[in-house]
């Protein structure tokens, strides 16, 4: 993977989502400053996209451990506004978190939202 200029944009945060199999754009406030992006399968939100401070943030769950240190790595990494701040994160698009960490991010966050597998039952 080359290095790509910085995602700054929602366009370019709802572009990486939906490569991502079974995602789905959604609207679902009546404030349409806000962008969720869904698995279709259990309609569990991934990420959310929004402006504020004159910035557009992306809101991902992580895992609670790794979430802090993201924090402490990045200034552009704050607990999530609006969620819960344990399991989320706010990722400021700022330009200084490259774009491979944000499709890791990105991907983390599908990952831990998804449908639960059922292992087969034991006997």
């Amino acid at each position: 993977m080359t290095m790509g200029a910085p995602i700054l944009t929602r366009e370019q945060v709802i572009a990486l989502c939906l490569a991502l199999p079974g995602a789905f754009e959604d609207y679902p406030f009546d404030d349409f400053n806000w962008t969720v992006l869904r698995h279709q399968s259990n309609r569990r939100l991934f990420a959310a996209i929004y402006a504020r401070e004159g910035r557009i943030w992306v809101n991902l769950k992580a895992e609670p451990d790794y979430g802090a240190l993201l924090c402490a790595a990045y200034p552009c990494v704050v607990p999530a506004y609006h969620m819960n701040k344990r399991h989320w994160i706010s990722v400021i698009l700022d330009g200084t978190m490259p774009e491979e960490e944000l499709t890791l991010l990105i991907r983390d966050s599908y990952r831990l939202t998804a449908p639960r597998t059922r292992s087969p039952a034991q006997p």
